[in-house]
């Protein structure tokens, strides 16, 4: 067998370096931000109104994410340039988010806060929607899942990594987000440069008339759906446990655990060490075989219900250790997850030729989800008290789970 052809049968680990870059440059500022310097930041101007705060940025966010996921997931769909159709919709929503982040340093009214954030979502869903279809315009099938498990290793690291970055800076807040709009602009950059996406100003855009211009822009209606939706709100079900814990840790150390500032950020930062390692190990195993044993299915329903187990461990006691425990044990589970969440993705979608918008409405499970945990954690937290958002999160994981396991297109 020759080199070329050799050559021709490796996976495109160009291509995962680079998707596992950009997802660093997005997800580690805004898990940095939003579970820790955001309620930092809300508990300084407002401390009697913090948790309402906090659900009220949710509530801004799932609403502008769940519109412009869509919208730019399409538009990436049909841009043409010299540098591709993915990689202008990244560079541009990198540095508009790095804009509001800065905007939030210098602003001490919590209307202008919010404005800020709904802005700052729209951006960030110009970089998510046309990263993850990446993963469709050039890998190819059989190489999915291993490539998807670069995604997945960068997505658990970027989120326990986040909070560690975040948490040292937690007497700093300003400092700490000057330092996730550097991360945020430089792993940007490196991802584009990484992948380095094809011109495509020669392939031909399809005009749209009447009812072909509306579903461009909508949730799709033909082709495979039972599945694609099924996908869909079982992600939406696992993300948004994972966020009922994340976007209230720093307040369940303190809040629940009745920790002092000093003690949440170490336990904060042992915790989040924690979920990185044993998401980044299962993570980079996972992938590969999901490809090797064809069983993206059966190891997503081990997944959800795994890290739902892990997620009810707070609930029997409220001391850090319970924390770290679901470090481990959720941590396992949601590196599974990640690693091959996406090749479940792209194996569900119902036209390549809407690859990045439908990518978008299954990613609104990730967007939707990141904002759904905290607006139910908020609820639960105020009418019931903290211990029973660790059931919520662990009954969203059963239901997930049920879920996948209804799939019938994937093994």
């Amino acid at each position: 067998m020759s080199s070329a052809q050799t050559a021709k049968q490796r996976p495109p680990y160009r291509i995962g370096i680079g998707l596992a870059v950009g997802v660093l440059s997005w997800l580690l500022p805004y898990v940095g931000v939003n579970s820790t310097l955001l309620p930092a930041l809300v508990q300084r101007i407002a401390s009697d109104q913090k948790v309402q705060i906090i659900a009220e940025v949710a509530t801004i966010g799932m609403i502008v994410a769940a519109i412009a996921n869509v919208i730019f997931g399409a538009l990436s769909d049909r841009t043409r340039s010299r540098h591709g159709k993915r990689t202008p919709w990244i560079i541009a929503g990198s540095i508009v988010s790095a804009i509001c982040f800065w905007l939030i340093t210098i602003t001490t009214s919590i209307p202008m806060l919010l404005v800020i954030w709904g802005v700052y979502q729209a951006a960030l869903n110009a970089v998510v929607g046309p990263l993850l279809a990446i993963l469709s315009d050039l890998v190819p099938k059989k190489y999915k899942g291993t490539i998807a498990s670069f995604y997945g290793i960068a997505n658990s690291v970027a989120n326990p990594l986040g909070t560690i970055v975040a948490s040292q800076f937690l007497t700093r807040i300003n400092m700490g987000i000057w330092t996730m709009i550097i991360i945020q602009l430089v792993l940007g950059l490196i991802c584009v440069l990484i992948i380095h996406e094809p011109g495509n100003q020669n392939e031909e855009v399809k005009p749209l008339k009447g009812a072909q211009l509306l579903e461009a822009f909508m949730f799709p209606i033909h082709g495979e759906l039972r599945d694609f939706y099924l996908s869909l709100f079982g992600k939406l079900m696992i993300v948004a446990a994972h966020y009922i814990i994340v976007g209230y840790q720093l307040y369940i150390f303190t809040d629940y655990m009745r920790l002092n500032s000093a003690k949440a950020a170490s336990s904060l930062s042992v915790m989040s060490t924690i979920l990185m390692i044993t998401g980044m190990i299962f993570a980079a195993v996972s992938g590969p075989i999901a490809d090797k044993i064809g069983s993206i299915k059966k190891m997503m329903v081990v997944a959800s219900v795994g890290f739902g187990i892990g997620v009810l461990i707070p609930f029997f006691d409220p001391q850090p250790w319970t924390m770290f425990a679901y470090a481990v044990i959720g941590g396992s589970c949601y590196g599974i997850y990640n690693s091959i969440d996406q090749a479940l993705n792209v194996s569900v979608l119902p036209s390549k030729e809407a690859a990045a918008k439908d990518l978008g409405i299954l990613n609104l499970a990730n967007t939707i989800g990141q904002i759904l945990g905290p607006i139910v954690a908020s609820i639960v937290i105020t009418r019931i008290g903290y211990h029973l958002i660790f059931v919520a999160a662990f009954i969203m994981c059963v239901i997930g789970g049920v879920l996948f396991q209804m799939i019938r297109k994937v093994d």
